[in-house]
Order: structure tokens, then C-alpha cells, then sequence
């Protein structure tokens, strides 16, 4: 299909706000607030010819996450998956036989480079491999003349991660990095409906996000799928055990911090309109003795905003999952409460003093306030002076039924079909993985690190 992305200097200059505003996004928001899984079924077999305007995609890595995104693939209309490849047994044979179900029969592949060479009608390439070789990955992709979704992190390596942004810009060929908030319809409202167009917090000048993980084992595998030392040796790996718990080893990944942390410290640039200009933090390996990252973390990001300055906090655990995953952004005029998981923190809260948010009811910018708590006269009960009352919340009117992963690839395979503007391009990404890496190199040498401008370009 020609190809409708080789202006990328005009792609950088559309804001999403404008995006937002367009009359085409319009539409597009309501779709993606309104469209149920019902709505959005997965192929079906009868399916199975390819209709004009189809777009053939392929995956490289069909592991965990690589099924999550097959998962959300699937729902959409005009898709073919029709390659993958996996340099493990299981991976294929699990991604084949599943994608058979449900009438899309693949190519199966154990290197990229073979994938590359024979599939010759492919229009995308979902990159879903461990960090370490995303930049291989993708690089190679986009010389072959592909457009590319790549899974974050963008890489494990900040010069890794550069040399994508250069060939994105060398090849025109899209790269959306796989932020997937960025495209998730409540994130868009809250953020740059509520927080930036209605100023509804007034100066937000705090942040604080988590993600607490339980604690868990290392990942096994059935010992007849157990792949040969050569073979393993041959694609980069050490063992076994490395190659299943890649995340935890410094060769293949950034640890916690950056596995989860990514998707919640991109959300502070996001919010404040700037990259950090110092980060501190704190960690270690304190729990797991078998594992090379720290397993626990702790990080101070201060931002130098159009308004002044600004910190956020951030905490990654994984020996206990309390409170689980969310952001809170803080104003003075009130919070937002935001997450993947609605339940967790979908809502803004309004301090005392602020003015009222009835007509944003009226414009159907939030919901109704939800009461707090009644009071009951109980006695020996003595409310502490320096405790403020709290508001009640003031839900989000918008709802997301379908998963995370899936507004995100829409918005890819949209910018394929009709050019519109990638919601996190490579710049964005990198950005993003300059805050992120820097967090292991404080945590390291503990002490405070500076950014400069430049560290944020690629």
C-alpha cells in the first residue's frame, strides 16, 4: 500500500490537542469511549481471505506480551497476521495454534532476518522481543521498507534506542513506541482535556506514582521445551533461566523501574510539559539474591515547568502488591487520580476552596460528585486539627471496554492507513527512555543527577 508517512517533520509539529480537536479525531474518540469488545470481535474463521485494504502484519517474539498485543490485533477489522517469529519451540507453536483459531495462518519463523527476506507483502512489523534487541529489531525492520510498533522500553541502551530515532527519520517509516497511556481515551480526557485545556487543577506542581508487584518466583519452563545451550549461545543467551527472566538481568533489560516504571514516569513529562532536570533515587537488591536489578525503588524527579518547579515521586516494589498501580498528579485547586485499571484511579478530587466543577458536569467533562463518607456520632473518636476533609470524587464520563494495548495499536495502524499523527513517536519514546535509564545510574552512584536538554534528543 503506499506509503503515507515520509513527512515526519510535519507529523512533529501536530500536537495531540490538535489531533484532539480535529473532526476526524472526534469521531475517532467516540469510537474508542463508546466501542465495546462485542462491538470489536475477534476474526473469525469465514474471515479467512484477505480483503483489499487489508493490512499484513508479522511479529517478532510471541511471548507474554507478545500475546497480550495478538490479543488486541485480533479485535481489529483489516488486520492479517500473517508471520511470526520466535526463536522458541513453545513460542511458535502456541502462537500458531492460537492464531489458527481464529482463521489467521502464519509463516513461522526462529530468525528475523529469514522473516524478513521471504514475507514480501507485509505492510507492519509488531516488535514485542526483549528490550535488549528491540533496536536490532526495529532497526531492521524499517530498512526493509516496514512501518513498526515496538514494545517498550524502547531499549535497554539509551545509543541503542537513538539509532531507532535515526533510522525512523532516514527511512520515514513510523515507529510507535509502545506508551500505551498515551493512547488509552481516559488519559487523553483527564490529561489534555481536564488538566491542560480546563486548567481544572490550577498550577499541578506534585506527582506521585507506584507500581507494587507480590512476590514471585522466577519463571520455569516444561524441560521438553528446554532450548539447546548452542541455540541459546547462538541468539545471545546465557541459560535458560536467563532467557525466560530476561527482565531481571542487566544484558537484556532495565529491571523493574524501568519494565513498569516506564509507562508511569513518561506520564509525568506528559503532565507537566517538560522532561525532569535532576533525578535522585534510592534501591537496591534486597530481597532476591538470584537476580542481577534492584528489586525495590525509589525515585525524586524535579521538572522545571512553564509554570515553575515541579516534582514528582515514584516507587516500584515487587515484595508486596499494596495499593498496586496508579498515578496522582496535584494541583492546587485539586487531584487527579488516574490508571489502567478504572477501579484503581479514574476520578479528579476538588480541594475546598476551588471553584465549583458543576458546569463541567453540564459540559459532560466529568460526572457528578460521588458523596464521601457519612459521619456518624461515635464516642472516644477525636478528629486530629491538622487533618483536611476530604472531597468527594468527581468521576471521568470516559470508559475504556476493550484492553489497554488496544487504542494504542488503532492509533499505529490509523497512522499507517491515513497518515494521521502517531500518539508516541520515536522522539517521544526516547524522551521518555532518557528519564527512565537514569533512574538505575542515580540509584547506582546514589547522589543527584542533572539533565541537560540535550540529553533528550536524539
Amino acid at each position: 500500500m503506499p506509503d503515507k508517512t515520509n513527512n515526519i517533520k510535519k507529523r512533529k509539529k501536530l500536537s495531540r490537542r490538535d489531533f484532539l480537536r480535529s473532526s476526524a479525531s472526534a469521531g475517532l474518540s467516540v469510537a474508542l469511549a463508546g466501542r465495546s469488545l462485542s462491538g470489536a470481535s475477534f476474526s473469525r474463521k469465514n474471515e479467512k481471505a484477505a480483503k483489499a485494504g487489508d493490512l499484513n502484519i508479522a511479529f517478532i517474539g510471541v511471548g507474554a506480551q507478545g500475546r497480550v498485543l495478538i490479543e488486541s490485533c485480533l479485535r481489529l477489522q483489516g488486520i492479517r497476521i500473517t508471520a511470526m517469529c520466535d526463536i522458541w519451540d513453545y513460542s511458535q507453536r502456541y502462537g500458531s495454534r492460537y492464531l489458527k483459531k481464529y482463521g489467521h495462518i502464519v509463516n513461522v519463523y526462529e530468525d528475523y532476518r529469514e522473516l524478513l527476506a521471504k514475507e514480501k507483502a507485509l505492510d507492519a512489523v509488531i516488535v514485542a522481543s526483549p528490550d535488549w534487541m528491540h533496536a536490532e529489531h526495529a532497526n531492521a525492520c524499517m530498512e526493509a521498507g516496514l512501518h513498526v510498533y515496538c514494545e517498550k522500553e524502547m531499549s535497554n541502551s539509551l545509543a541503542k534506542a537513538k539509532t531507532m530515532v535515526k533510522t525512523a527519520e532516514s527511512t520515514g517509516k513510523l515507529l510507535q513506541i509502545g506508551h500505551q497511556r498515551r493512547s488509552n481515551p481516559r488519559y487523553l480526557h483527564a490529561i489534555d482535556r481536564l488538566l491542560r485545556e480546563k486548567k481544572l487543577l490550577g498550577r499541578v506542581s506534585q506527582a506521585y506514582a507506584q507500581w507494587n508487584r507480590a512476590k514471585g518466583d522466577m519463571l520455569g519452563w516444561p524441560k521438553n521445551y528446554t532450548i539447546p545451550q548452542s541455540k541459546l549461545e547462538k541468539y545471545g543467551y546465557r541459560s535458560m533461566t536467563e532467557f525466560r527472566n530476561w527482565r531481571w538481568f542487566k544484558k537484556y533489560g532495565g529491571g523493574p523501574v524501568v519494565d513498569l516504571g516506564s509507562h508511569q514516569i513518561d506520564l509525568f513529562s506528559w503532565v507537566f510539559g517538560a522532561n525532569p532536570s535532576t533525578v535522585i533515587a534510592s534501591g537496591g537488591v534486597d530481597y532476591y539474591k538470584n537476580r542481577e536489578w534492584f528489586d525495590n525503588v525509589m525515585a525524586i524527579f524535579e521538572f522545571d515547568t512553564p509554570q515553575g518547579k515541579a516534582r514528582a515521586f515514584y516507587q516500584v516494589q515487587t515484595t508486596t502488591k499494596h495499593g498496586g498501580f496508579y498515578e496522582t498528579f496535584m494541583g492546587e485547586n485539586g487531584s487527579i487520580v488516574t490508571s489502567e485499571v478504572p477501579q484503581k484511579g479514574n476520578w479528579a478530587m476538588r480541594e475546598a476552596h476551588a471553584q465549583e466543577w458543576d458546569s463541567l458536569v453540564k459540559e459532560g467533562l466529568l460526572k457528578s460528585e460521588t458523596s464521601p463518607i457519612q459521619k456518624v456520632d461515635t464516642k472516644n473518636i477525636f478528629l486530629d486539627v491538622r487533618v483536611t476533609e476530604e472531597a468527594g470524587r468527581w468521576p471521568f464520563p470516559v470508559e475504556l471496554a476493550k484492553p489497554a494495548h488496544q487504542p494504542h495499536l488503532e492509533n499505529f495502524f490509523s497512522a499507517v492507513r491515513n497518515g494521521i499523527p502517531l500518539n508516541c513517536p520515536a522522539e517521544i519514546g526516547y524522551e521518555s527512555a532518557a528519564a527512565v535509564l537514569k533512574v538505575n545510574e542515580a540509584v547506582r552512584l546514589k547522589r543527584l543527577l542533572k539533565f541537560s536538554p540535550e540529553q533528550f534528543k536524539a
